[in-house]
């Protein structure tokens, strides 16, 4: 799937939301026992309520247990009651794409739809309910939400999964600092660029830095997204890793919220790394408490982002000793890949993700293997999840105590 058609399409999943954005991030609240202990029982329960012709008791059963999707191991059943003429369950696991897999079956002449997939059991994903194939609603009765950067979508959460401990907010804790934004104007990009700088607790007592350069800035620093700022707060505390300042960058316009330069300034653009390391990290370096060894300098990224930290490897070393690559959208530019591949081993360390559940993980299989054949430090992490900030936010963690860990990480 090529870049743009995925934007229009990620575009069409998120703006058509209605319902409010409760329990975004909610933790497992311990529902009620599944209300039949088998997958076969609950089989049973449906085809004799259908044969009935009165589904009412059997779906106040099912809305009174508080679990939707209904999960026994890793058979997950969706259902949605209403009246249409097509109902399906698009999400990470079908590409956002309609399929064979997707659609729900009706049940008898009743107005209930279900479709039975399966999973991995520690499986993580975002799902929406499409009517009619353009009505895109979020599943009624599933309390879970994850944001993305155009709205939250339905979150599937199999037994296994455990959700972030470190993207929770704790009172107790001393918090850093997420600074106003600046606006700065680039001669590289003949346009206005907004950037925030966290700096962690006791930042005045503290010296020599490291630094983690974060594009998407905005999505990454956003509690219900990236909650890097949390995750920050929470390992610093705990003595997980050791201080580190975070310069978040907005692709965004300034004056213009709704027009996104991510995908001019992501792929391979040359501009925007020298914008990187001619303006903006000297700036950094001048007015913070900055180490300025490239060792100590990360840049981080995901899809697109994931796609310029790589990129950044490659051209400029020297100021990115560091690359966070995230579920890496290499299928853009498979360049980048031919270019590692052709290439002596650079000074650099690498930590790279990705989700096994749709995305673009041949490409990412391919980069990986010639970091690996290189002999590249790197950590590579690879989970049952898709193209989603539950994916991304939920590693921070990793690649933070990776590159900046201590004795306690």
């Amino acid at each position: 799937m090529n870049s743009i058609r995925l934007l229009v399409l990620v575009a069409a999943i998120f703006w058509v939301v209605v319902q409010p954005l409760s329990n975004l991030l909610a933790q497992d609240d311990s529902p009620l026992p599944l209300p039949y202990a088998t997958f076969e029982e609950f089989k049973v329960a449906l085809d004799s309520a259908v044969a009935s012709g009165d589904i009412d008791p059997f779906w106040d059963t099912i809305v009174a247990s508080g679990h939707m999707p209904l999960i026994w191991g890793d058979t997950c059943v969706f259902l949605y009651r209403g009246n249409a003429s097509k109902v399906e369950w698009r999400g990470d696991f079908s590409g956002w794409d309609s399929t064979d897999e997707t659609l729900g079956e009706k049940q008898g002449d009743t107005d209930l739809w279900m479709l039975v997939r399966h999973f991995p059991l520690n499986a993580r994903l975002d799902y929406k309910i499409v009517l009619y194939d353009t009505e895109w609603i979020l599943d009624p009765l599933n309390p879970y939400q994850q944001v993305g950067g155009f709205g939250p979508n339905s979150e599937l959460r199999m037994p296994e999964y455990i959700y972030p401990a470190d993207t929770i907010v704790r009172d107790e804790i001393e918090k850093g600092t997420l600074r106003d934004n600046i606006v700065v104007t680039s001669r590289n990009l003949g346009y206005k660029i907004t950037y925030r700088v966290y700096t962690p607790a006791n930042y005045a007592n503290l010296d020599h830095l490291p630094v983690i350069y974060v594009t998407d800035g905005q999505e990454y620093s956003d509690d219900q997204m990236g909650s890097m700022v949390i995750v920050l707060d929470n390992l610093i505390a705990d003595s997980k890793i050791q201080p580190v300042i975070a310069v978040f960058i907005d692709p965004r316009d300034p004056t213009d919220a709704f027009t996104n330069r991510r995908e001019e300034q992501y792929i391979t653009n040359d501009k925007f790394g020298a914008f990187l390391t001619e303006e903006l990290v000297p700036v950094i370096d001048f007015a913070f408490k900055t180490d300025a060894r490239p060792e100590s300098r990360a840049i981080l990224g995901t899809s697109l982002g994931g796609l310029n930290s790589a990129y950044m490897g490659l051209t400029h070393p020297d100021t990115f000793g560091l690359l966070a690559i995230q579920s890496p959208a290499l299928w853009v530019d498979t360049t980048v890949i031919d270019a590692y591949e052709q290439s002596d081993r650079l000074p650099l360390n690498i930590f790279m993700s990705q989700g096994s559940v749709w995305d673009d993980i041949a490409n990412t299989h391919r980069l990986r293997d010639i970091f690996e054949t290189k002999g590249y430090p790197m950590f590579y992490i690879e989970t049952p999840e898709g193209h989603s900030w539950g994916n991304w936010r939920a590693l921070l963690d990793d690649m933070l105590i990776y590159f900046f860990g201590t004795q306690n990480s």
